[in-house]
């Protein structure tokens, strides 16, 4: 599942009572870490995102990570591509880290977070836009370890706070069509925080 197309309720500023940008670090730093342990006998293995193997994913992730500044920067983020084509397998790590970097330069501004800046789903306070991409980047690196064999160290607090936000973004109601998310998958409520996140984006735990 790639980048959430729409929001049906997006979350402002002044709703989100920490600074997500500190969350959007962690997830990017993560991200990376799960990146640079892909094998090479890996790339071809499917991933729970059901159209992405690690390659595809993988390439995706860099795409991610560059979208992620061209947005904070205030630029179109159709500009970037979708996915990294141009990096030759194996290429993504070393990809990430320049990446990487500029998000944090760009996104080291404190008035980024009220705003506004344009998405692929639209307009939204730079709030807002922090943690609809640390959701992105969780679920997918949740994605990459599971395909791979990895067993990251999961932040639960800021997991929690990605699920408050997303429950409401992205209701379990407004599935297919333009929601490119399969339907929520049941889980005990007292299961983990990584679980109960990426069940909500349709995933099995």
């Amino acid at each position: 599942m790639t980048e959430i197309t729409q929001l049906t309720e997006t979350p402002s500023a002044s709703t989100i009572t920490f600074d997500p940008r500190l969350d959007l670090a962690a997830a990017v730093e993560l991200a990376g870490r799960t990146l640079a342990a892909v094998r090479p006998d890996q790339y071809d293995i499917p991933t729970p995102c059901d159209e992405f193997d690690v390659r595809r994913l993988s390439s995706h992730l860099v795409a991610v990570v560059r979208r992620i500044s061209v947005i904070g920067r205030g630029e179109d983020p159709f500009s970037v591509p979708s996915f990294a084509d141009e990096l030759a397998d194996g290429a993504w790590a070393a990809a990430w880290e320049p990446g990487a970097r500029e998000v944090a330069e760009v996104w080291a501004d404190p008035a980024l977070l009220g705003r506004q800046l344009r998405l692929p789903m639209g307009v939204m306070p730079g709030a807002a836009a922090a943690a609809v991409y640390t959701h992105e980047l969780t679920v997918h690196t949740w994605d990459l370890a599971r395909a791979t064999g990895q067993h990251p160290e999961w932040d639960a607090a800021l997991i929690e706070r990605v699920i408050a936000v997303v429950r409401r973004a992205l209701p379990a109601e407004t599935r297919g069509g333009r929601i490119p998310f399969a339907e929520v998958v049941a889980v005990d409520p007292g299961a983990p925080a990584i679980d109960r996140l990426v069940a909500w984006a349709g995933r099995r735990p």
